[in-house]
């Protein structure tokens, strides 16, 4: 066959082949959108701990501003956010729990009103691998809060999992399951005051 055929031939494979891996790849705007019009979710997850230990249990979302965490044995502590507060239960403490502005933390980028991931400076780098996008994110604003890495997969687009860096630089990594959207989820499971009492504390 003719070599220049033959050339032809390979870069037309290659760039079907880019065309192919890039249509993969969300744009910013795309997951902005899905973020926004996720409004309640619900699911499994699975955590790596800075240690490397695993831990595993179920969480609830209701944006803006909710989120919980229920831990499964042995852990069975929860963590919450919910009126700009995220509050961490320990079973072991009888003090009620630790409180931190949920603005300080890097899962209110994921949890604000109106999610705009186009916003000067509030992304610092995107990948694909041809099948997952991944957003590194932080507050323009408060880069010392640390940041989030959110992973996503196309058609249709759903997010997988993602890692928190706080701001001494430890990475929490949370993998979801089994996410349902738009599912009814009470009130009452994001609110901070009422699990104080239950617990007795």
């Amino acid at each position: 066959m003719n070599k220049r055929i033959l050339s032809f031939i390979a870069v037309l494979a290659l760039t079907l082949y880019a065309g192919a891996v890039s249509a993969q790849q969300l744009s910013l705007s795309q997951i902005s959108a899905y973020l926004n019009q996720l409004q309640t979710a619900q699911g499994g997850f699975t955590q790596i701990n800075p240690d490397g230990t695993l831990s595993t249990g179920q969480i609830y979302i209701k944006r803006p501003g909710r989120i919980r965490f229920e831990y499964n044995a042995p852990s069975d502590s929860l963590v919450m956010a919910s009126g700009g507060q995220l509050a961490i239960f320990d079973p072991r403490s009888n003090t009620g729990p630790d409180r931190y502005p949920l603005n300080q933390t890097p899962l209110s980028i994921i949890l604000q009103n109106n999610v705009d991931l186009e916003r000067a400076d509030m992304v610092t780098n995107v990948t694909s691998d041809g099948t997952t996008t991944t957003v590194t994110a932080q507050d323009p604003d408060n880069p010392n809060y640390g940041s989030i890495q959110l992973v996503f997969t196309a058609n249709p687009v759903e997010l997988r999992q993602w890692i928190v860096t706080d701001e001494f630089g430890t990475e929490t990594t949370v993998i979801l399951n089994d996410l349902i959207m738009g599912s009814v989820i009470r009130d009452v499971l994001f609110n901070i005051n009422v699990e104080t009492r239950r617990r007795g504390n």
